[in-house]
């Protein structure tokens, strides 16, 4: 029978219960059973007998973690779990958001230290499993941002240089994957580099007790820059590259180095590079690049701009430049974690609720990335708005027969072979405690 395409003459019905909005989610539902997410949150949060929200803090975990894996950015989107059958390919019940939002708002800063801890040992999980670095180099790349919020009954909120209304975390990622490897919530006030050394040595020993027996490097710009980061630095043995404020020192160290040190690099058309190096301070190096441009406009402008930082790694000023500058793939961490996803704002009025929500939008982000690794076999950079498009929101069907459970997915889906090569793989994995 020929179906007419004519919008006025198709009927809706919202009456198919065994329909499911984000079929995908069974693939992080297989993995989260591997990792035993659930039973890890059940030894980790602790919330206290008799306050509002405690009780059943795993299912409540979980649907937040689910929830933010299908690009909820607030808590209401949470709801949409409870759609059809949608719950019953989680392996968990799904609360409601009013429920989410009761249990968010128990959170002191203790608890969320509690969520830190077990992100860190699913970390450890996921790398255990074949998603580490081992003994090879690791970088560390680690940033600040700014998450918007909106309305002005917001504990810790406020303006900060940006301009923006919000709040200000502190983020480290893994350089060549994207994994968040720690996340500290801060009032929207905080300059970029508070708390930096204490959160860099967290960073350090968390990624030891995960698994990176490898060397380590640590790549951040100019707001981190401080003796006390670098101090943090040599006595955990990890290797530095930090750009440098251009202050008084730092400029006439840079005049000081003669002309014929200057070494061309790749740069546009229309200007130039060049890069040096020279001693600096307490045994640094101080690797410079200078860029101009060239041609008859810029002659009116002809003097160099400077980019200088401080570093105590091996290799020639080119390649160590030319490493820094990767530093800015810690920028596309951050954009997965907020474009569409849980840290495009703060949802919450209280602020250790907004640091938990935090924490488990990093869990989230990392369990695409493990996903990536451990279902795809894709040991790189993945971009979470295409796996979830391509993996995670694909419509399906739950059925029954003879009491076996089959979830029925679309025909003719492009990325059917990979899905399936996907849920495979993740139904094999052995954890390694």
């Amino acid at each position: 029978m020929q179906v007419s395409h004519t919008p006025h003459r198709l009927d809706i019905a919202f009456d198919d219960g065994n329909l499911v909005a984000h079929a995908g989610l069974a693939l992080s539902s297989e993995l989260a059973a591997r990792l035993e997410v659930r039973k890890l949150i059940r030894q980790r949060l602790h919330l206290g007998s008799g306050v509002p929200g405690a009780a059943h803090a795993d299912l409540k975990a979980m649907t937040l973690i689910s929830a933010l894996l299908a690009g909820a950015d607030c808590i209401d989107d949470c709801d949409v779990l409870r759609s059809g059958a949608t719950g019953s390919v989680l392996g968990h019940q799904v609360m409601a958001p009013s429920t989410l939002g009761t249990f968010l708002r128990a959170f002191t800063f203790g608890h969320v230290r509690q969520l830190d801890r077990l992100s860190e040992e699913l970390l450890a999980r996921a790398w255990g499993t074949g998603a580490g670095p081992g003994d090879a180099p690791m970088t560390i790349d680690i940033d600040s941002t700014i998450c918007e919020v909106y309305g002005y009954q917001k504990h810790g909120a406020s303006y900060g240089y940006t301009k923006v209304l919000g709040q200000h975390p502190l983020v480290a990622t893994r350089s060549d994957t994207g994994e968040v490897l720690h996340v500290r919530h801060r009032k929207g006030s905080a300059n970029t580099g508070r708390g930096a050394q204490r959160f860099v040595r967290e960073v350090f020993g968390r990624a030891r007790r995960a698994g990176a027996t490898g060397p380590l490097t640590l790549r951040a710009d100019s707001g981190f820059w401080s003796k006390h980061v670098v101090a943090a630095c040599r006595r955990h043995g990890v290797r530095y590259s930090i750009t440098v404020n251009q202050n008084t020192q730092v400029t006439a160290a840079i005049e000081e180095i003669p002309e014929a040190r200057w070494t061309p690099i790749d740069y546009t058309t229309a200007g130039e590079a060049q890069v040096a190096e020279c001693p600096y301070g307490d045994g640094h190096r101080l690797v410079v690049r200078r860029t101009r441009f060239v041609g008859s406009q810029a002659e009116l402008f002809c003097t160099w701009r400077y980019h200088a930082f401080i570093t105590d790694r091996d290799g020639t000023a080119v390649e160590l430049d030319a490493d820094h500058r990767r530093h800015a793939v810690v920028e596309l961490a951050i954009r997965d974690l907020k474009e569409g996803a849980g840290l495009s704002h703060c949802p919450s009025g209280e602020f250790n609720a907004n640091a938990a929500w935090c924490v488990l939008a990093t869990i989230a982000h990392n369990m695409v990335r493990w996903l990536a690794a451990l279902g795809m076999d894709a040991h790189g950079p993945v971009v979470m708005k295409t796996i979830r498009r391509k993996f995670i929101v694909v419509p399906g069907r739950l059925t029954t027969r003879s009491r076996q459970r089959q979830l029925h997915l679309p025909t003719k889906w492009p990325w059917a072979t990979e899905w399936l090569a996907c849920f495979e793989r993740l139904r094999a994995l052995n954890l390694r405690t």
